[in-house]
């Protein structure tokens, strides 16, 4: 099945593609972190691993399902760095100390349970792969990662943001990923579709979340909100209820728009496509309220 790219991006840059205006036509703003896969050779040299090992770590092909809304004119944030060279939905700190072969000693860094699970940002295991690498990175390096990759990632993020709330009093971010299938969380029950994440409340307003989950019940699908994923360092980072910056991550079960070996696009792109499409152009239409900000307290 073929998929043709979207119209030209507003702006190219090593890290990003930005379709869209600038200053966003709506309040909505749509970020995809993960599906980057412009695969330097040097990355796959380094690899301890065969590269169909780092493409797991790709939220495969998820960016498809902004298509639509490319072509509507929403203003869409499109990785292109793989998230095997680094993660944009990690801070910039958490960073495993095994990763680094001269890591200064006065570097503060952060940990988390994603980075003791190998999830840092830059990634070091996964099932199946106890190490990717074959040794750790220079300092030099994974400074350079971050200088060239990850903040200018995030100042496009908030500028989008900035530019959206004062365009529409208000601005909100939708995160998009996919996830691999989940289990039913009971006996009889459907394993959820959808997962939202807000932060259990701190990146955007309940109201907006329970839009979200509105629509994504109306197409059929089974929705659980923060659990198991709460969203991460994207929406925790420009998300500001209180301040009109609203953020939620959204995860999709990718067996629903991938083929069965979750390697390709397969025949569910399309369904995908409508649902995505309908949660931003709602969440676009919700005209800004006094309580957004209590609602998320």
């Amino acid at each position: 099945m073929d998929h043709p790219a979207p119209r030209s991006p507003t702006l190219t840059e090593t890290v990003f593609d930005l379709y869209g205006p600038v200053v966003p036509d709506q309040p909505v703003i749509l970020s995809v972190p993960h599906a980057g896969r412009d695969y330097p050779d040097d990355l796959f040299a380094a690899a301890r691993v065969q590269p169909q090992m780092l493409r797991r770590l790709e939220d495969r092909w998820v960016d498809l399902l902004a298509h639509p809304l490319i072509a509507d004119g929403f203003s869409v944030l499109v990785a292109r760095s793989p998230r095997a060279m680094i993660d944009l939905n990690r801070h910039e700190r958490e960073i495993d100390p095994a990763m680094i072969a001269d890591l200064p000693r006065n570097v503060p860094l952060q940990t988390s349970v994603k980075l003791r699970g190998g999830l840092g940002l830059f990634p070091r295991r996964m099932p199946g792969a106890h190490e990717l690498w074959q040794r750790p990175m220079l300092w030099a390096e994974a400074v350079r990662r971050v200088e060239e990759l990850h903040r200018p990632y995030h100042a496009a993020v908030a500028r989008l943001m900035t530019a959206a709330r004062q365009a529409h009093g208000h601005a909100i971010l939708i995160d998009l990923h996919s996830m691999p299938p989940l289990p039913p969380p009971a006996a009889g029950q459907s394993a959820p579709a959808l997962v939202l994440g807000d932060r259990f409340g701190r990146s955007a307003s309940t109201r907006l979340m329970m839009l979200a989950t509105d629509i994504a019940e109306s197409h059929g699908f089974s929705v659980a909100q923060n659990s198991p994923y709460a969203g991460d360092h994207m929406v925790d980072r420009h998300g500001r209820p209180e301040q009109g910056m609203h953020a939620i991550q959204i995860e999709i079960d990718r067996s629903l728009y991938l083929d069965v070996a979750l390697e390709r696009p397969g025949p569910g792109v399309a369904r995908m496509q409508a649902l995505v499409s309908n949660i931003a152009q709602a969440l676009a239409a919700e005209l800004p309220r006094a309580d957004y900000a209590l609602a998320a307290e």
